[in-house]
């Protein structure tokens, strides 16, 4: 059975500025598990089937206006049965002011009601970011998470790879850490990954023979950045004479991380090899390819090999990118 994730009602109350009009208890108290929102509209009309209480309710003008038009009966059964299940919460935009009969039937029936001074529109779009990033599935991963040219590049390969010491490289390039050694990747939507850090161990790298390092606080705060989009994925393995490694890359591979499908190329490690630079080099060439260059295909071309279409594979991932 899969983790459920949770974020405190505190919390949004906080990262939105919310007011509070009424909670039953204290907020840090009161989870929100579902990352999905409503506005009760139908619900207030009578038709509660395949209403969900898990979801935050938001009301605006509209509501509150078909709310105040009922008699005073219809009205109090119309909330009788949006409230009698159980919301997670409701809140008002707009700075509304708010009827005493909505506060007491919130009351009555135990629904924390909070308030924003944000349009309806606005403020629905940046909860439901929240909650998809605070309630996303996720997986750690061993590796190194670094943003080189704008591109999010996971580095994963065995212990001793290579990994840290490439990323201390980058750095020193001008490039930024995400994390060291774990990881924290979300699924943010059907097409999007995100990685971030640990907070115990963020912008901390770990360098055999010579311990650990705060990359912050050693090369200042345009070295880290706290989450990045991962756009590839790299795996560092050592040279096996007998594999044959992608020397033209007509076509990209791919590995899938919480069923999302991600860009992956395999360096092969030997003695004298620049993995930054390979690094770098790598990036640029994805985020060409994501724009619809391969300059592999342009090699062909110019052979005369002009036969040759993007795959399916790489025409779904340049729409999705």
């Amino acid at each position: 059975m899969s983790e459920q994730y949770f974020v405190t009602l505190e919390s949004i109350i906080n990262r939105h500025e919310l007011e509070i009009v009424y909670c039953p208890k204290p907020a840090g108290e009161i989870k929100i598990i579902s990352k999905e929102v409503n506005r009760p509209g139908i619900v207030l009309a009578g038709y509660v089937d395949y209403f969900d209480p898990l979801r935050i309710q938001i009301l605006g003008w509209t509501e509150l206006s078909f709310l105040e038009k009922m008699n005073d009966d219809d009205r109090r059964k119309a909330l009788g049965y949006w409230l009698g299940l159980h919301p997670a919460a409701a809140v008002v935009t707009r700075g509304l002011d708010i009827p005493d009969y909505f506060v007491e039937s919130c009351e009555k029936y135990q629904v924390p009601l909070l308030r924003t001074d944000e349009e309806t529109s606005s403020f629905l779009a940046a909860l439901i970011g929240h909650l998809y990033r605070e309630l996303a599935p996720r997986i750690t991963r061993h590796g190194v998470l670094v943003e080189v040219y704008g591109e999010g590049v996971l580095i994963v390969g065995e212990s001793g790879a290579g990994k840290s010491e490439t990323a201390i490289e980058l750095i020193k390039r001008g490039h930024r850490l995400i994390a060291d050694d774990a990881v924290e990747i979300r699924k943010v939507n059907d097409f999007t990954l995100e990685g971030s850090s640990p907070s115990n161990i963020k912008h901390f790298i770990e360098l055999r023979g010579i311990g650990i390092i705060n990359a912050r606080r050693l090369f200042g705060m345009g070295a880290v950045k706290s989450t990045e989009r991962i756009n590839m994925v790299i795996q560092l393995e050592d040279w096996d004479a007998t594999k044959a490694y992608d020397r033209l890359g007509l076509d990209n591979e791919y590995t899938k991380i919480l069923d999302v499908k991600v860009p992956v190329i395999t360096v092969p490690i030997t003695p004298g090899r620049n993995l930054a630079v390979i690094v770098e080099t790598a990036a640029m060439n994805n985020r060409q390819k994501k724009m619809g260059y391969n300059g592999a295909k342009e090699l062909m071309h110019s052979l005369g090999i002009d036969d040759i279409e993007p795959s399916e594979n790489e025409m779904e991932i340049w729409t999705n990118s």
